[in-house]
This record gives C-alpha cells, sequence and structure tokens, in this order.
C-alpha cells in the first residue's frame, strides 16, 4: 500500500498542533502507518517539521492569495487575511514554537511572507489607517503572534472558533489603528 506524504503531513499537523511534543511513533499512528513507513517519508522529526514549515507557507502564501490583501481598505485586507489563515493557524502556532527551524537559518518563504505582509501595513500607514510609530515589520510579527494566540485559545477551549477572526482583528487593529487627535 502507497501512503501519500500530503496525508502524513495532514495527520502529523493535526497531532501537533493539539500536543507540540508528539513522538514520532505518536504521528505515525495518527497517520494510520508503521513508524518505520514515517521514516522511509521522513529521516527524523526535523525532516518532518522542515516539511511542516514548508507546508505552513504554502498556506499562509494562499491565504494571502485569497485574501487579496493588495485590494481595497488595508484594515480591511487585514480582516480578510486573519480569517482565511484560519485552517493554517494552529500549524503556524506549532511553528513558532520550534526552534530548530532557526538554527540553520530562516526558510526564503518566509521573507516572501513577511514581505508580502509587510507591505499591506506599509500601505496602510501611507492611507492614514495605520499608526506610524509602529513599524510595519513590528505589525507583521503581531499579526503572526495573534493568529498564533488565537489558534491556541480555541484548541484550548478559551475562545469559541467563530469569534477568532474578530478578535484577532479588533487586538490587533485597536492597537494599530491611527487615532485622531481631538
Amino acid at each position: 500500500m502507497s501512503v501519500e506524504p500530503g496525508h502524513v503531513l495532514e495527520a502529523a499537523a493535526g497531532l501537533l498542533t493539539r500536543k507540540a511534543t508528539a513522538s514520532m511513533d505518536e504521528i505515525a499512528r495518527a497517520a494510520g502507518i508503521s513508524r518505520a513507513t514515517l521514516h522511509r517519508h521522513f529521516a527524523g522529526r526535523d525532516a518532518l517539521v522542515r516539511a511542516l514549515e514548508d507546508l505552513s507557507i504554502r498556506q499562509f502564501e494562499h491565504a494571502l492569495d485569497e485574501a487579496r490583501t493588495e485590494e481595497g481598505d488595508a484594515a480591511d485586507a487585514v480582516r480578510r487575511l486573519i480569517a482565511r489563515t484560519e485552517p493554517a493557524a494552529g500549524l503556524m502556532a506549532f511553528l513558532f514554537t520550534e526552534n530548530q527551524l532557526y538554527e540553520a537559518g530562516v526558510n526564503e518563504g518566509w521573507n516572501r511572507l513577511d514581505a508580502r505582509v509587510t507591505a499591506l501595513f506599509l500601505r496602510g500607514q501611507e492611507e492614514g489607517t495605520f499608526r506610524l510609530d509602529l513599524s510595519p515589520a513590528w505589525l507583521t510579527e503581531a499579526l503572526y503572534g495573534l493568529i498564533g494566540s488565537g489558534a491556541w485559545a480555541v484548541q484550548e477551549g478559551r475562545v469559541a472558533a467563530k469569534d477568532r477572526t474578530r478578535m484577532v482583528a479588533e487586538l490587533l487593529l485597536g492597537g494599530a489603528g491611527r487615532r485622531v487627535e481631538p
């Protein structure tokens, strides 16, 4: 029986977003395969996490494309982006905690994503929507952190899944929004 690597990645992502410390044995069981089969696809946890990183980058790029972040009001574009990250939020949250990803340098895919999101916040600053004292790079990092925190809060049952997008967007945009002086 042939096992698709995509199926294994989906199972690993599902498990690791709920239990970041899951062993390779647990990941194999979640995918319905033996540990030996898992190792034929991914030589070890590091290789599996790297493959999950690539998957997350593709998912986030897809979310950016679907959100059409170059169109319309910048704040509305941020809201659309947050909503489109819903399927990938748990995996992104897991990857934020994986320090080994950064030991060998940053995956170029993250730089592409950062450039696109940073451009969105820069556009919002130029339009007068976002504060100028918060750099676009910082707003990008804040967005990523809130997406991950929202995913964890939903997973732990502290936030209803239907409220995640609104809560993340309102917290970020409430703090990032340019205030009109009285």
